[in-house]
């Protein structure tokens, strides 16, 4: 591993934990401006990313045709590993706001009429099974590496 990968994992987990950091003090200065915060972490965290990837999946343009060859295969199987990472956690964000109306509601609803548990824990349980479904399409991914 060349050292301007290392370089570039470390800048950007270092980046990963300090710019949420960031974005909640300053949501917690504006008092209630959350999304303001919200957006300036998504914005931060996308763009980390994008130059994450880019640092570390470009090529050597004086490399041989051997060694060119070997990594094109080392960026494409970083791509998967990036895939595969992307499908269970957008999986597990997407069940978490499912899970969060469904819970709500069930609640609610639990709170109204108690013998109506069994039916509202049915539906936040299909809430979670999008998160297992992204988890074994990762798998899948995975597989074919």
């Amino acid at each position: 591993m060349s050292i301007l990968v290392k370089i570039t994992l470390a800048i950007a987990l270092t980046l990963s934990i300090a710019l949420p950091l960031f974005a909640f003090a300053m949501g917690e200065k504006t008092k209630g401006r959350y999304k303001t915060a919200l957006s300036v972490n998504v914005l931060l965290f996308f763009g980390t990313l994008i130059v994450s990837s880019v640092l570390m999946f470009q090529g050597q343009a004086e490399a041989s045709a051997a060694a060119a060859a070997t990594e094109a295969t080392a960026g494409v199987a970083g791509m998967g590993y990036l895939a595969a990472a992307l499908s269970t956690g957008l999986a597990c964000v997407g069940g978490g706001i499912a899970v969060s109306a469904a819970a709500s509601a069930a609640l609610g609803a639990i709170s109204e009429d108690s013998t109506i548990l069994g039916k509202s824990l049915i539906f936040v349980g299909l809430a979670e099974g999008v998160c297992l479904y992204g988890l074994i399409i990762s798998f899948m991914i995975l597989g074919k590496l």
